[in-house]
């Protein structure tokens, strides 16, 4: 029970990081080149696609 809880916790923090950096390379990081905030941006993707991969795996483990 607590790995399981300490599982979608720490879901929870990778996806909210994500969104968090992802906001903060768009909306405050404005003199960094083009190029650096794709990769930044494409960095909390990819964050976000794992916790959204790691999210199914999760709820498909607790189905069965």
């Amino acid at each position: 029970m607590w790995r399981t809880a300490g599982n979608w916790a720490a879901l929870a923090l990778v996806a909210g990081f994500a969104v968090l950096w992802t906001g903060v390379v768009v909306f405050v990081a404005d003199t960094t080149p083009a190029w650096i905030r794709a990769a930044q941006v494409l960095f909390g993707v990819m964050l976000a696609a794992w916790a959204v991969h790691k999210a199914r795996s999760l709820r498909a483990r607790h189905i069965r």
